[in-house]
């Protein structure tokens, strides 16, 4: 069944557009992806207040360090005399600074070691509301979706979470308590001069910095989106294996993705030309600020108003400001970086799910098998292009109707349709007379089984694959499905039996061996409405009469609804419908309409003939 909600619709292109199309996402600013991201940190809220003390407990003792070197300085002057100040204030002054040294570390580790299970909550929270979030959008975004480049999009904004909050809460918050320490500390010891020159400088680096990471921020977005189409392009080659190999085109597939490489490669060059123009002029202002601070410094120690302690002191406090502050770019650029990431990622989890639960909507309960009518029915999946018009038939409860027709008459949409993967244009689809509209979805869907043409495994035992009809079901449950699906007896006869791994999307299987596994995990399930989509169209002749018998059998007592080409399979059938460009052509039971000498009949005579 996963297959049938990935494969594009037989009536329709692989990639059609949106029959309500989505509106253009207008950008987000930071400050409201910021805002989408607090709340999952706020629930850890006393982590975040606990850090938070223990980062400003850490930048304290940081400031401390340049101060108390600087009384170390002074009181091994010359001119100090005095025995005690040369052997015992000296060894208390280096313990207190082995102290505060120690204590910045213990607490920048505590801060990490506190937060670490609000980041980790965080970045769970999120990637686990995409993930439920990707499962319950329509059948048309998956139709739609480029694998490759979405998981990358997804893998990228949980790292951004990450990243966001290791630069910002321990670099760029730690930072502006330190640059505000300092600040206050050199205006109230010393004079405004100080306090000038470091914030000139600084505000010089942080414009200089910002305007040219954000100039080279359009390298980075181009260098991600081209990362992400390589990506696309390796793993949608990989998925088509088998076609690469049918045509020979290892060739190609790999000229393409080289040519991917090759752009991704011209545009990391350029970034990085771009990030050594940036290093080398926040390292030219910053050594224009050292210098000025270091030159008046000095002039205040020639004219006898610092000591050399305070030169010291200031030498020591630049060094430990602009440390950090090297680095700022990078910092700027990753924040900004992660807030693209996570904007990419929030976007995909508002994306419109399309075909949601109405806001009164009610469970489906059965405790028999119920009636299915289609009732004046239109649909399409492109407005220009219908596929059904005006379809109205109906499935008694516990009887099996057939619907067969060329290919694109619209005979698998039908099924799409009472599975509520699309909702109707005009018309309503009742089960047991509530209009499917009104129902849950989990609730319908539980109560219907689809066996598809189209038949997709797990990468995975055939155990769970069989299993994953109902999970939670017993070995014995999954044996006896298997063995009404008639691969029981191939399954036993492998070395690893039902941990036997069927290997991406079933590839180690034949078509015919996947679909008695779709069988079989259908049986499994065992709903009261079934859904069978040419489930016997991959088997031989043999294994298709034995497995229809099979199915009429597990049929008995269910409402059935049959899609299928080879007439054969259905004349047992309560009511065939023949089907021919989205309409009902003709109805009625195997001889009625072998009677009737119409499409029906010439379909068998054709059919007959070449069996």
């Amino acid at each position: 069944m996963r297959r049938f909600a990935q494969s594009p619709p037989a009536e329709s292109p692989a990639s059609p557009s949106s029959q309500t199309p989505q509106a253009p996402q207008t950008a987000r600013s930071d400050r409201q992806t910021l805002s989408r991201l607090w709340p999952y940190l706020w629930a850890y809220r006393g982590r975040v207040l606990l850090a938070l003390a223990f980062m400003v407990g850490a930048k304290l003792a940081n400031v401390g360090v340049p101060v108390l070197l600087k009384t170390l300085v002074d009181r091994l002057a010359p001119n100090a005399t005095s025995a005690q100040a040369l052997m015992v204030v000296p060894v208390g002054l280096l313990l207190a600074y082995g102290l505060l040294r120690l204590s910045t570390s213990v607490f920048t580790e505590l801060r990490e070691l506190v937060f670490a299970k609000a980041t980790e909550g965080a970045s769970r929270s999120i990637a686990l509301q995409v993930f439920s979030h990707l499962h319950a959008l329509s059948l048309r975004f998956h139709l739609e979706r480029q694998t490759g480049g979405m998981t990358r999009d997804i893998e990228r904004g949980t790292r951004g979470v990450h990243s966001l909050i290791s630069y910002s809460l321990y670099s760029i918050i730690p930072t502006l308590i330190e640059v505000v320490l300092v600040l206050g500390f050199l205006g109230t010891k010393f004079d405004m001069g100080f306090v000038w020159i470091t914030l000139g400088a600084l505000t010089v680096y942080i414009g200089f910095t910002v305007t040219v990471t954000s100039w080279r921020t359009r390298f980075r977005k181009e260098q991600n989106e081209l990362d992400s189409k390589a990506h696309t392009r390796a793993v949608d080659s990989l998925l088509n294996y088998e076609t690469v190999k049918y045509f020979n085109n290892e060739g190609f597939e790999t000229q393409r993705y080289d040519e991917s490489l090759e752009r991704l490669r011209r545009v990391a060059v350029k970034s990085q030309h771009s990030l050594s123009l940036l290093n080398a002029g926040q390292q030219t202002i910053i050594a224009l600020g050292l210098i000025s601070m270091l030159w008046r410094a000095t002039q205040g120690v020639v004219d006898g108003r610092m000591t050399v302690g305070d030169l010291v002191m200031v030498n020591a406090f630049m060094i430990q400001l602009y440390i950090p502050l090297n680095f700022l770019g990078v910092i700027y650029r990753e924040i900004k970086q992660a807030l693209t990431d996570l904007d990419k990622m929030f976007t995909l989890m508002e994306r419109d799910q399309e075909v949601g639960d109405a806001p009164d909507a009610r469970p489906l309960l059965l405790k028999s098998p119920p009636s299915v009518r289609f009732d004046h029915v239109n649909f399409a999946y492109e407005p220009a292009r219908p596929i059904l018009h005006d379809v109205s038939f109906e499935i008694p409860a516990g009887q099996t109707v057939a619907v067969v027709g060329p290919s694109g008459s619209g005979k698998s949409t039908l099924g799409r349709l009472l599975y509520r993967f699309y909702d109707v244009q005009e018309g309503r689809i009742l089960v047991n007379g509530h209009d499917v509209k009104s129902l849950t979805q989990d609730s319908l869907r539980r109560s219907i089984g689809i066996v598809p043409q189209d038949t997709v495994l797990f990468n995975d035992t055939v155990a769970y694959n069989i299993g994953y009809g109902r999970t939670g079901a017993t070995q014995a449950e999954i044996e006896q499905a298997a063995r009404a699906a008639r691969i029981h007896d191939f399954i036993t006869n492998t070395p690893l039996g039902y941990g036997t791994m069927v290997g991406e999307r079933g590839l180690k299987l034949s078509g015919g061996e996947k679909q008695r596994v779709a069988i079989a995990r259908t049986l499994l399930k065992d709903p009261p409405i079934l859904v069978f989509d040419e489930a016997t169209s991959a088997l031989d002749s043999a294994n298709e009469r034995a497995i229809q018998a099979e199915l009429t059998a597990v049929g008995q007592g269910k409402t059935v609804l049959v899609i299928a080409h080879r007439l054969s399979t259905v004349v047992n059938a309560h009511e065939i419908l023949v089907m021919d460009a989205g309409r009902i052509i003709e109805r009625g039971t195997h001889v009625q309409l072998l009677n009737a000498n119409g499409r029906y009949a010439q379909m068998w005579r054709l059919q007959q003939h070449e069996a």
